[in-house]
Protein backbone atom coordinates (compact mmCIF):
# COMPACT_ATOMS: atom_id res chain seq x y z
CA UNK A 1 0.00 0.00 0.00
CA UNK A 2 1.56 3.34 -1.17
CA UNK A 3 2.31 5.79 2.06
CA UNK A 4 2.36 2.84 4.35
CA UNK A 5 5.74 3.46 6.60
CA UNK A 6 8.30 1.06 6.76
CA UNK A 7 9.69 2.75 10.07
CA UNK A 8 10.73 0.53 13.16
CA UNK A 9 9.67 1.90 16.46
CA UNK A 10 11.72 0.15 18.78
CA UNK A 11 9.96 1.93 21.75
CA UNK A 12 6.38 0.09 23.09
CA UNK A 13 3.37 1.76 23.20
CA UNK A 14 3.66 2.36 27.12
CA UNK A 15 7.04 3.98 26.62
CA UNK A 16 5.54 6.83 24.19
CA UNK A 17 2.58 7.54 26.34
CA UNK A 18 5.02 7.71 29.32
CA UNK A 19 7.13 10.32 26.91
CA UNK A 20 3.93 11.99 25.68
CA UNK A 21 2.66 12.98 28.49
CA UNK A 22 6.61 14.40 29.80
CA UNK A 23 6.89 16.67 26.74
CA UNK A 24 6.80 20.30 27.54
CA UNK A 25 7.56 21.50 23.88
CA UNK A 26 5.18 21.51 21.51
CA UNK A 27 7.00 20.78 18.98
CA UNK A 28 8.71 17.64 20.78
CA UNK A 29 5.08 16.61 21.46
CA UNK A 30 3.93 16.61 17.84
CA UNK A 31 7.17 14.17 17.31
CA UNK A 32 6.24 11.85 20.03
CA UNK A 33 2.75 11.63 19.16
CA UNK A 34 3.56 10.92 15.53
CA UNK A 35 4.90 7.91 16.60
CA UNK A 36 2.50 7.12 19.44
CA UNK A 37 0.11 7.01 16.68
CA UNK A 38 2.08 4.66 14.18
CA UNK A 39 3.18 2.32 16.99
CA UNK A 40 -0.64 1.93 18.01
CA UNK A 41 -1.82 0.70 14.47
CA UNK A 42 -4.58 3.11 14.51
CA UNK A 43 -3.00 5.12 11.71
CA UNK A 44 -0.98 3.54 9.29
CA UNK A 45 -0.38 6.11 6.64
CA UNK A 46 2.08 8.41 7.04
CA UNK A 47 -0.86 11.51 5.28
CA UNK A 48 -2.89 10.20 7.98
CA UNK A 49 -0.09 11.05 10.64
CA UNK A 50 0.40 14.62 9.41
CA UNK A 51 -3.40 15.12 9.34
CA UNK A 52 -4.01 13.68 12.74
CA UNK A 53 -0.72 16.29 13.94
CA UNK A 54 -1.65 19.23 11.43
CA UNK A 55 1.88 18.97 10.13
CA UNK A 56 2.85 18.20 6.47
CA UNK A 57 3.49 14.91 5.24
CA UNK A 58 6.90 16.06 4.50
CA UNK A 59 7.46 17.03 7.81
CA UNK A 60 6.12 13.85 9.60
CA UNK A 61 8.65 12.12 7.05
CA UNK A 62 11.97 14.38 7.67
CA UNK A 63 10.59 13.26 11.72
CA UNK A 64 10.76 9.59 11.19
CA UNK A 65 14.20 10.03 8.83
CA UNK A 66 15.35 11.66 11.58
CA UNK A 67 13.73 8.90 14.23
CA UNK A 68 15.35 6.02 12.25
CA UNK A 69 19.18 7.44 12.35
CA UNK A 70 19.49 9.15 15.43
CA UNK A 71 16.92 7.77 17.56
CA UNK A 72 14.49 9.25 20.19
CA UNK A 73 16.70 11.11 21.69
CA UNK A 74 17.81 12.75 18.22
CA UNK A 75 14.36 13.35 17.34
CA UNK A 76 13.56 15.28 20.42
CA UNK A 77 16.67 17.17 20.40
CA UNK A 78 16.05 20.78 19.73
CA UNK A 79 18.90 22.59 17.62
CA UNK A 80 18.92 26.63 18.16
CA UNK A 81 19.90 28.63 15.52
CA UNK A 82 22.67 30.93 15.87
CA UNK A 83 21.94 33.24 13.56
CA UNK A 84 24.40 35.81 11.79
CA UNK A 85 27.31 37.21 13.68
CA UNK A 86 27.48 40.24 14.63
CA UNK A 87 29.19 43.04 12.04
CA UNK A 88 30.81 44.67 15.39
CA UNK A 89 32.26 41.07 17.22
CA UNK A 90 33.15 41.47 21.20
CA UNK A 91 36.43 42.64 20.66
CA UNK A 92 36.15 45.57 18.74
CA UNK A 93 33.00 46.22 21.27
CA UNK A 94 36.05 46.08 23.63
CA UNK A 95 38.13 48.64 21.97
CA UNK A 96 35.85 50.90 21.35
CA UNK A 97 34.15 50.85 25.04
CA UNK A 98 37.74 51.79 25.86
CA UNK A 99 37.97 54.64 23.45
CA UNK A 100 34.71 55.67 24.36
CA UNK A 101 35.52 56.19 28.49
CA UNK A 102 38.57 58.45 26.99
CA UNK A 103 37.96 62.19 27.97
CA UNK A 104 37.80 63.00 24.50
CA UNK A 105 35.33 60.45 23.63
CA UNK A 106 33.97 60.71 20.54
CA UNK A 107 31.44 63.76 19.07
CA UNK A 108 28.99 62.02 16.97
CA UNK A 109 27.74 58.37 15.94
CA UNK A 110 29.43 59.71 12.52
CA UNK A 111 32.80 59.91 14.12
CA UNK A 112 32.64 56.47 15.70
CA UNK A 113 32.09 54.96 11.87
CA UNK A 114 35.17 56.64 10.81
CA UNK A 115 37.06 55.06 13.77
CA UNK A 116 36.09 51.46 12.87
CA UNK A 117 36.42 51.73 9.64
CA UNK A 118 40.11 53.42 10.06
CA UNK A 119 40.92 51.39 12.70
CA UNK A 120 39.10 48.26 12.73
CA UNK A 121 38.69 47.81 9.44
CA UNK A 122 34.43 47.01 10.04
CA UNK A 123 31.57 49.19 7.99
CA UNK A 124 28.97 49.67 9.62
CA UNK A 125 25.85 51.75 8.93
CA UNK A 126 24.79 54.40 11.37
CA UNK A 127 21.98 52.11 12.35
CA UNK A 128 24.18 49.18 13.43
CA UNK A 129 26.62 51.81 15.49
CA UNK A 130 23.78 53.85 16.98
CA UNK A 131 22.19 50.75 18.26
CA UNK A 132 25.18 48.56 19.26
CA UNK A 133 26.67 52.00 21.39
CA UNK A 134 23.44 52.83 22.63
CA UNK A 135 21.64 50.34 23.62
CA UNK A 136 23.95 46.90 23.76
CA UNK A 137 26.48 48.54 25.59
CA UNK A 138 24.83 50.95 27.19
CA UNK A 139 27.31 53.98 26.59
CA UNK A 140 26.87 57.39 25.92
CA UNK A 141 28.45 60.21 23.66
CA UNK A 142 29.83 62.53 26.20
CA UNK A 143 29.40 65.60 24.47
CA UNK A 144 29.30 68.84 25.80
CA UNK A 145 26.61 71.51 25.70
CA UNK A 146 26.98 74.40 24.19
CA UNK A 147 27.97 77.32 25.96
CA UNK A 148 27.04 81.04 25.23
CA UNK A 149 29.51 83.64 23.76
CA UNK A 150 28.55 85.63 26.79
CA UNK A 151 28.90 82.83 29.80
CA UNK A 152 30.90 84.40 32.77
CA UNK A 153 32.39 81.43 34.91
CA UNK A 154 33.30 83.19 37.51
CA UNK A 155 29.42 85.02 38.06
CA UNK A 156 28.60 80.99 37.36
CA UNK A 157 30.47 79.91 40.73
CA UNK A 158 29.38 82.80 42.49
CA UNK A 159 25.35 82.03 42.11
CA UNK A 160 26.16 78.62 43.03
CA UNK A 161 28.05 79.64 46.08
CA UNK A 162 25.45 82.24 47.00
CA UNK A 163 22.27 79.62 46.19
CA UNK A 164 20.32 78.42 48.66
CA UNK A 165 18.85 75.20 47.87
CA UNK A 166 16.03 74.50 50.12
Amino acid sequence: MVGVTKVEIKESVEELHELLIKQKVASSRERVQALYLLKMGQIKTIQDVAVVVGRERVTVQRWLKTYTESGINGLLSIKKSTGRPPIINDLTKEQLLKELEQPEGFKSYKEIRTWLKAVEGVEASYKVVHDTVRYRMKAKLKVPRAVGIKHNEEAELEFKKNCHNT
